[in-house]
């Protein structure tokens, strides 16, 4: 069986390789794809063969907003029943609700403490690509 994939939208790569080594030291087999900003995340969506299981997605992106990517992952037929969970150090209300509004499945603060944040992996791992029942993948929007 193959791993499942997560699609991490991330522009800094500190935080990029603390989410990828969190997920590892949680010893929560995956694949990532790194997407650097917000238009790179869309170009993997609209070409990938195979839909990641679930997509972390930071709101601070260059080029497009999180905000704006979540937007259009909802508009797209093919893209709008994969899990987003929005990933980023926001502390502001108007991200949370407006992350919500556009249909965000669960909002995250990053941990600043590494073991925090190996909690908070070991946690989105096991829910995300164990307990969650996804809605079947579309390969092709009607």
């Amino acid at each position: 069986m193959r791993d499942k994939t997560i699609l991490l939208v991330e522009d800094n790569p500190d935080d990029a390789h603390l989410t990828l080594a969190a997920f590892k030291e949680a010893g929560i087999r995956v694949q990532f794809v790194v997407a650097k900003d917000g238009l790179e995340a869309l170009k993997h969506l609209s070409s990938a063969e195979e839909l990641p299981a679930v997509i972390l997605l930071d709101l601070n992106l260059p080029k497009l907003s999180g905000h704006e990517v979540l937007e259009r992952i909802r508009s797209d037929a093919r893209t709008k029943t994969i899990p987003v969970v929005i990933l980023s150090s926001s502390i502001e209300p108007e991200d949370l609700v407006r992350c919500y509004a556009l249909g965000a499945n669960s909002f995250v603060r990053k941990p600043v403490d590494f073991a925090q944040f190996l909690d908070t992996a070991r946690l989105m791992g096991r829910y995300w690509l164990q307990a969650n029942v996804a809605a079947p993948a579309r390969q092709n929007s009607p």
